[in-house]
């Protein structure tokens, strides 16, 4: 585990963000980017606005961190996600040289720190994220199952 971070709190914040990004079609993702135990950057899913397929909140939360920072490199930074992050999201954080991933649900479909495959500590890489799970889960998966249902109805 990271330090003595209060998980439970910053995996909070990655909820709220997930429930201020959610909309009619838009997977409901939050991420949270944590340097010196201060949330320094916050971010939802923006991949249904405008033509950017890249705009996962992983994504978005990393960029936003970097500018905040001033550095490229993030060693001291933990990310905070409501959903296992996807293979494009892990390797922005291993390219990064995020310290760590803390994600509440696992990804079933393209999970890329361990529930599909594992990219967040291969051995074959020059990088590794320390991977926690399972923080606050049902909540997350709460409201995936709330963006599941609103697609199967249209």
């Amino acid at each position: 585990m990271i330090g003595c971070m209060n998980y439970e709190l910053f995996m909070g914040e990655a909820i709220a963000e997930a429930r201020r990004g959610a909309g009619d079609g838009v997977p409901v993702v939050g991420a949270v980017a944590v340097w010196n135990d201060a949330m320094v950057a916050r971010a939802c899913h923006r991949i249904g606005e405008g033509d950017d397929p890249t705009a996962h909140a992983v994504i978005t939360v990393v960029r936003e961190a970097a500018r905040k920072l001033g550095s490229l490199r993030l060693s001291d930074v933990t990310i905070f996600t409501t959903l296992e992050p996807c293979p494009m999201c892990v390797g922005a954080l291993l390219e990064c040289d995020v310290a760590a991933v803390v994600f509440a649900a696992p990804n079933p479909v393209l999970g890329a720190a361990g529930s599909v495959v594992q990219l967040a500590q291969n051995p074959a890489l020059p990088r590794r994220l320390e991977v926690v799970s399972g923080i606050r889960r049902g909540e997350a998966e709460e409201q995936l199952g709330d963006i599941r249902a609103a697609r199967a109805r249209r």
